[in-house]
């Protein structure tokens, strides 16, 4: 279970990692791979970022467990 403030509606990809238990690695893999989150690139640079929903949240938590690395 992931608890957030209501008021709190988009995650960056650090966020998700930190309240979810996953990786960074196994976070983007797992949210390339079924289609979760939103690329964003930042300008002029080959930096990808990914923005995560409450509800993305929700179905990592259910998908991935948390990593013990």
């Amino acid at each position: 279970m992931v608890t957030v403030k209501s008021s709190q509606k988009i995650f960056t990809d650090e966020e998700t990692s930190r309240l979810t238990g996953i990786c960074l690695e196994h976070l983007h893999g797992v949210a390339r791979t079924k289609h979760l989150g939103s690329v964003v690139r930042a300008a002029g640079g080959q930096t990808e970022r990914r923005l995560f929903t409450n509800a993305d949240l929700s179905v990592l938590a259910v998908l991935q467990p948390r990593c013990e690395h």
